[in-house]
């Protein structure tokens, strides 16, 4: 047994094991150990030069690992939050996804930028909210999301090899989560999603920290008669198109979870996809289970009823599908 943040931590000491030009670097990795304890113990185990801690400044420190990607070193930079990226944007957006094509393809950006993303710890607005279709949006990036245990310990090392930036996404209620681990685990692909269960009534698609709720759901549906068929994103740029539209095909019907905000979303890019491929496989419309259209907030009670939960899902597939009794 093993936490979603050992196999993080496990990731990262591989990739530092392996490839001497990777570094990691950002807020309270090194003495602190991560602000998440995703890097505790790496600073005494590679040195302050391997494990660097970084002033607070994300456009800064972002910018930093971009010059080193740039010069030829695998720099993985730690965002403590989704919201503090927007202050390294203009890097992210303006250099790292930009200098390949701006090059005519003389200069690569291998840069793996790391960061946690969504609610449920009642950390309010400013920490808590779930930005990854601002990413998604952007060509030049590759954009992924973690639900599991292998992919929190294999995602890393092949988002390393590549040759162009990579945002990889932790959803931070996940860091605690326990599950079996195979010791021998290594590097998994980053291009497709994955279905987590099977299913022939309705596609579930989700990705990250709403994974479990859309597996929840399909257990509470299984109770009901319906079966849900679960698809995990894992890539959120590019979207596997072809996984997401078999499975819409079979079921003929699909709900999309996402924890970002229904106006603009990335569950309605995916809306889109499904419509534009697969309209006259349908049988019903296409449910979109997302945050309610207001900041994330504090108090518990209501932090849980903005988000998607289990019980929201269900409801939108048994608006689809009926109880079937």
């Amino acid at each position: 047994m093993t936490t979603y943040r050992e196999a993080v931590r496990a990731a990262l000491r591989e990739a530092l094991q392996r490839d001497e030009r990777v570094f990691l670097m950002g807020e309270d990795v090194g003495r602190y150990g991560g602000s998440y304890a995703c890097s505790l113990g790496l600073l005494q185990e590679f040195g302050p030069d391997r494990v660097r801690d970084t002033p607070l400044s994300e456009n800064a420190f972002v910018g930093i690992g971009i010059g080193a990607a740039m010069a030829g070193m695998r720099p993985i930079v730690e965002i403590m939050t989704v919201n503090f990226s927007l202050l390294a944007l203009d890097q992210i957006l303006n250099n790292a996804a930009t200098l390949r094509h701006m090059s005519g393809g003389q200069v690569g950006v291998p840069l793996v930028i790391r960061m946690a993303t969504g609610a449920g710890r009642q950390v309010a607005a400013q920490h808590s909210h779930s930005l990854e279709n601002y990413y998604a949006h952007i060509p030049g990036l590759k954009v992924l999301a973690p639900a599991t245990l292998e992919d929190a310990r294999g995602m890393l090392w092949t988002a390393l090899q590549d040759p162009d930036p990579v945002i990889i996404f932790e959803h931070a209620t996940l860091y605690g989560v326990e599950g079996e681990l195979a010791a021998d685990a290594g590097a998994v692909p980053i291009d497709r999603a994955a279905v987590r269960r099977g299913g022939k009534d309705v596609t579930l698609i989700a990705y990250g920290g709403t994974l479990g709720k859309a597996l929840a759901a399909a257990g509470t549906l299984a109770e009901r008669g319906v079966d849900a068929e679960v698809v995990d994103l894992r890539t959120l740029r590019p979207l596997d198109d072809a996984t997401i539209l078999d499975s819409v095909r079979k079921t003929r019907r699909a709900a999309v979870v996402d924890e970002g905000w229904k106006t603009g979303s990335l569950a309605g890019e995916v809306y889109a996809r499904i419509v534009e491929n697969a309209f006259y496989d349908l049988d019903a419309p296409i449910a979109r289970v997302c945050s309610e259209e207001v900041p994330i907030p504090y108090p518990k009670h209501l932090e849980d009823a903005a988000l998607p939960q289990p019980g929201k899902i269900v409801d939108a597939v048994l608006a689809m599908v009926g109880s079937h009794g």
